[in-house]
């Protein structure tokens, strides 16, 4: 009788600790990238027009930046990123037609709940370079 009442104990423990560590990593998220375009690591035929990143959470425009390198870390657009109107959880860059390479995205967001998200992704722009 005393092994079953531990045993249960146990898993009456355990249970408790699951859900503790489930609730608490959810009360303590931050934004994160769910959906990018171009994706990361893409290997595109045709240039983008402008990089698009969705996050999980609505994040803070004023605060939001986002640039776009080519090879040799110098940035394709002097543009600012901007926050739709009508999707609070994206931040959008305009592109400069782009030649064919390997492009560097790099971004960095605040969430509403005040943690900074930043990372970098490439994607490449397949094809012949442009005629001049």
């Amino acid at each position: 009788m005393k092994t079953i009442k531990r045993i249960a104990g146990m898993i009456a423990g355990s249970v408790a600790l699951v859900l503790y560590m489930a609730l608490a990593s959810h009360a303590y998220a931050h934004a994160q990238l769910i959906k990018a375009e171009p994706a990361q690591r893409a290997s595109i035929a045709n240039a983008p027009t402008r990089v698009a990143l969705w996050f999980d959470e609505e994040i803070e425009g004023d605060y939001a930046s986002l640039a776009v390198v080519d090879d040799s870390g110098k940035p394709v657009t002097e543009a600012k990123p901007a926050i739709p109107s009508d999707d609070p959880k994206a931040v959008v860059l305009a592109l400069p037609a782009l030649a064919p390479g390997k492009y560097t995205v790099k971004y960095r967001v605040l969430s509403v709940d005040g943690h900074v998200v930043q990372d970098s992704y490439d994607f490449t722009v397949q094809g012949n370079a442009p005629e001049k």
